[in-house]
C-alpha cells in the first residue's frame, strides 16, 4: 500500500476521541485503503490484533443483514478487555446503521471509523443520530502531488510540469495507477467506477426507470464543465433533441449525482452584495479521467479540466470555493478557509493582451488586500503583475507559494 499520509495524518489525530471518524466520497477513491492504514498506524501503536474488527458491508456475506443482526453480531464480537476498534466500511448498505453505531459508540468502549459512498452519508442524512458525535472527513480521489508518488514505483517520471497533462487525462483513482495501465485500460477501470456508481447508488436505490434521461442529464454536465448552467438549461437542450424532460427532473437528476459524489455543485457568490447567488451554477467532476471515460477525449475539453482540477486541489486543502461575480464578469474562484481568502483565475494560456486583460483585469478590480493568483500552463508563466501572482498549474498542485 501507498501510504496517503495527509488523510492518515488527519485521521490519526481523533483515534481514540469521543468521534465516529466518518470517510466519504466517490466509489474507488481509496476510503477502504484508508481504513486499512489507521488500523496499521494502531496495530504499531500497541493495538492488539484481536481488539480490531474490520466488516466490509458491500460484500454478498451481509446483504441480508438488518441492524438488528448488525448491532447484535459486532456487539458478540467487542473485546471483553481493552478498547475495541471498529471499522466499518461501506456502512451505508445497513438500514439503520446510524442508531447502530451511536449505540455502540455510547454504550461500549469503543473507537469507530466508517466510510460511505453515497447519499446516506451526507450530514443531513446522518445527523439525526450523530449529531456532535462524528467527525466528516472527505475523501477525494488522488491529489497531483499523490498521483506522482503513486506514478513513480512504476514509471520513470517526467518534470511535474510535463506530467501534468497525464493526470488531467487520466485522472486520480488510486487503482488506475498501481501498475503501468493503458489509457484504454484507465479508461475501462473509470467506466465501470462510473456505471457501478451510476446504476447501484442512483438508478436502483431511487428506483428510477428513466435510465436514458439520467444518462443524457450526466453527459450534459459532464460536457459542459466549468460553464454555468441551470436546469432549465439542461431542460431547453434536451427539448431541442426531442427529449422532453422538466426542469424539476433535471434538478432532482443532478441533485442525486452530487449525493453519489460524481458532481461537485459551486455556487455563485456576489463579491459586490455578499451573497450567494441560487441561478447559474457550475458543476465539477469528481475526478477528470470521468470525462474522458464516457466522452471519449478531446482536446478542447482540456481548458475546463484544468480548472477542474484546481477546484479539486482548493477543496483538499479545505476551503469553501465559489464563482466570484463582479460587475465586469466573473472571478474562477473564490476560496475561502476560515480567515483566508484567495482568488484564482485558471486559463491554459495567455495568447494576448485580450487575454491578459480578461485574466489580471478581473482579479484587479477586486480592491482588497487578498492573494490573486493568475494559474497557467505556460512553461514561462511566474512572477506578479500589479500583485497578482502568475503561477504554473504544476507549481499550484505542488503546494508552491510563488510563481
Amino acid at each position: 500500500m501507498i501510504e496517503r499520509t495527509d488523510y492518515v495524518n488527519k485521521i490519526m489525530a481523533f483515534a481514540d476521541a469521543p468521534f465516529v471518524k466518518i470517510l466519504t466520497g466517490v466509489r474507488r477513491c481509496g476510503k477502504s485503503t484508508l481504513l486499512q492504514m489507521i488500523a496499521e498506524k494502531l496495530k504499531n501503536r500497541g493495538v492488539r490484533a484481536k481488539n480490531i474488527l474490520f466488516y466490509r458491508f458491500d460484500s454478498m456475506e451481509y446483504e441480508d443483514m438488518s441492524a438488528k443482526q448488525m448491532y447484535d453480531e459486532i456487539k458478540a464480537r467487542l473485546s471483553p478487555s481493552g478498547r475495541t476498534y471498529l471499522f466499518l466500511d461501506e456502512v451505508q448498505e445497513i438500514d439503520g446503521w446510524e442508531k447502530i453505531v451511536n449505540s455502540l459508540q455510547t454504550d461500549y468502549d469503543t473507537d469507530i471509523y466508517v466510510t460511505g459512498s453515497n447519499s446516506r452519508m451526507m450530514s443531513s442524512e446522518i445527523g439525526t443520530y450523530l449529531t456532535g458525535r462524528y467527525i466528516a472527513f472527505r475523501i477525494f480521489t488522488l491529489s497531483f502531488p499523490e498521483y506522482l508518488t503513486f506514478r513513480k514505483t512504476h514509471t520513470p517520471l517526467r518534470d511535474p510540469r510535463s506530467e501534468l497533462a497525464d493526470y488531467v487525462r487520466l485522472g486520480g483513482f488510486p487503482a488506475t495507477h498501481v501498475r503501468p495501465y493503458g489509457d484504454d485500460e484507465i479508461y475501462t477501470i473509470v467506466r465501470d467506477i462510473y456505471q457501478s456508481t451510476v446504476f447501484s447508488d442512483i438508478v436502483r436505490r431511487n428506483q428510477l426507470k428513466k435510465v436514458d434521461q439520467l444518462e443524457r442529464v450526466v453527459k450534459f454536465a459532464f460536457d459542459n464543465v466549468g460553464k454555468t448552467f441551470s436546469a432549465k438549461s439542461v431542460s431547453d437542450y434536451l427539448k431541442s433533441e426531442n427529449r422532453r424532460i422538466d426542469n424539476e427532473t433535471v434538478y432532482g437528476y443532478l441533485e442525486k449525482l452530487e449525493k453519489a459524489y460524481l458532481l461537485h455543485r459551486c455556487s455563485r457568490y456576489d463579491l459586490q452584495g455578499k451573497e450567494l447567488l441560487k441561478t447559474q451554477e457550475k458543476f465539477y467532476l469528481a475526478d477528470t479521467a470521468l470525462r474522458y471515460s464516457v466522452l471519449g477525449y478531446q482536446p478542447q475539453s482540456v481548458a475546463a479540466m484544468l480548472e477542474n482540477v484546481v477546484y479539486l486541489e482548493l477543496c483538499r486543502r479545505g476551503y469553501s470555493v465559489n464563482i466570484g461575480k463582479t460587475q465586469n464578469g466573473e472571478i474562477d474562484f473564490v476560496a475561502v478557509r476560515q480567515n483566508e481568502r484567495i482568488y484564482i483565475q485558471v486559463t491554459r494560456e495567455i495568447t494576448g493582451d485580450a487575454t491578459a486583460e480578461r485574466e489580471y483585469g478581473r482579479l484587479l478590480d477586486l480592491r482588497d488586500n487578498y492573494p490573486k493568483y493568475v494559474l497557467t500552463t505556460d512553461d514561462f508563466a511566474g512572477g506578479d503583475y500589479k500583485g497578482v501572482r502568475t503561477m504554473h498549474i504544476a507549481d499550484f498542485l505542488l503546494g508552491k507559494t510563488e510563481g
